[in-house]
């Protein structure tokens, strides 16, 4: 269990944080799924990995992730994780802003023969959309 949670700490801050692609070849089975409600289309494989972590690093060139907690059970391993970085490139077809943003979330992996072969993530997408400007910020009443 400890080496998955290792490798669930890897594929957040050397892949997505680091922009390790070799990263998702190495630990990412040829078969997986991942589910980011925030992408229209399920991740497939290590290929489908490294588009989705480049597509963030493009928008957030010095993106920088970390994994704050993990914890292990059986096959599965649930990370939070925190993301920073500097809008400028274009996300979700909303052009760079140059704003700085922080967002969290958690991920849920599972694994089978030391590859993840499945993978959930949810994080704060309103919230960088907020942060960014995209979307106005929830008005607040006194």
């Amino acid at each position: 269990m400890e080496k998955n949670a290792s490798g669930s700490k890897r594929i957040i801050e050397e892949l997505f944080g680091g922009g390790n692609y070799d990263v998702a070849h190495e630990l990412v089975s040829a078969s997986a799924v991942g589910h980011d409600p925030a992408l229209p289309e399920p991740v497939n494989g290590p290929k489908g990995l490294i588009e989705a972590a480049r597509g963030y690093r493009d928008a957030f060139p010095d993106l920088r992730m970390t994994a704050d907690q993990s914890i292990a059970e059986g096959d599965y391993v649930a990370t939070r994780w925190t993301g920073r970085g500097t809008h400028k490139g274009e996300l979700f077809g909303i052009p760079a802003t140059g704003k700085e943003a922080t967002v969290t979330g958690i991920s849920i992996d599972r694994w089978a023969d030391g590859k993840i072969v499945e993978s959930w993530t949810n994080w704060d997408t309103l919230g960088l959309l907020q942060q960014i400007g995209a979307v106005p910020a929830a008005m607040q009443t006194a």
